[in-house]
């Protein structure tokens, strides 16, 4: 008598990559981050740290985001890519700059249609990171 093992299925939960809208969406989220960066005027601390064109930055952040979101790694495999906190370095960066960064995430998401559920998860990783990023 023979018997046949049953396949084994494994399930994983879906990342928060999947879960935002993948590229589409984490791209969408970037752009809108940034544009709400060039232009709220409560953003001008965080606006001042970058350069005119925003355009190279734009590309980093989402490269870094859909690696961090469990998405495509496409930051680190850049050559040229650096630590994330060594990149953040040479800038002064603050209770105030921290916070004026948040709220450009915060709005983002928003704006964006991500669930409030979602958003929630995310705005306390966002918030570690961007603490983190603190020196002084």
């Amino acid at each position: 008598m023979s018997s046949t093992a049953a396949p084994t299925t494994i399930t994983r939960k879906p990342t928060p990559y999947l879960i935002v809208g993948g590229d589409v969406m984490v791209r969408r989220i970037v752009d809108r981050f940034y544009d709400i960066m060039d232009s709220a005027p409560e953003a001008a601390g965080i606006r001042a740290l970058h350069a005119d064109d925003l355009s190279a930055v734009r590309e980093r952040l989402f490269e870094f985001l859909s690696g961090w979101l469990g998405g495509p790694p496409l930051y680190f495999q850049r050559p040229d890519h650096k630590c994330i906190m060594s990149a953040h370095r040479p800038f002064a960066i603050g209770q105030a700059e921290r916070d004026e960064w948040m709220m450009c995430m915060r709005r983002a998401l928003e704006d964006c249609g991500v669930p409030e559920d979602v958003r929630s998860v995310l705005d306390g990783a966002f918030l570690r990171m961007a603490e983190a990023f603190r020196n002084r």
